[in-house]
């Protein structure tokens, strides 16, 4: 537990930890979506290659996302090692443990995230 704000943060490192070789785990199984499509010539083999460009870029947004949470969760792991995790990175405030219960790589308080427009 951290003094400042009473959040048991090596639950939520465990936590944080998982998630994060989850994604790279899937990331890494997501490499396939940076290969060309092959393009073929026949009706069936363009449909085909609309099918696997709409896979494609399906995968590639999940990437993205993928991607965007590595990175909070990366903050987060950077703020528990400060010394600064559970406090609000715009106010400077507690973070609600039911919140970092939820999400463990939240880095904002209720109040600032709804005024921000972030979850």
């Amino acid at each position: 537990m951290t003094a400042e704000t009473g959040v048991n943060t090596e639950s939520l490192r465990t936590e944080l930890l998982r998630r994060r070789d989850e994604l790279l785990a899937d990331l890494a199984a997501e490499a396939w979506a940076h290969q060309p499509v092959e393009v073929d010539e026949t009706s069936e083999d363009r449909l085909a290659r609309v099918e696997a460009l709409q896979n494609q870029a399906i995968a590639l947004e999940s990437e993205r996302r993928h991607r965007q949470e590595l990175q909070r969760i990366e903050a987060a792991l950077r703020r528990m090692n400060e010394g600064e995790y559970g406090l609000c990175v715009t106010c400077g405030e507690e973070i609600a443990v039911a919140r970092l219960g939820l999400d463990p790589a939240a880095a904002t308080c209720i109040a600032c995230a709804r005024s921000s427009g972030r979850r």
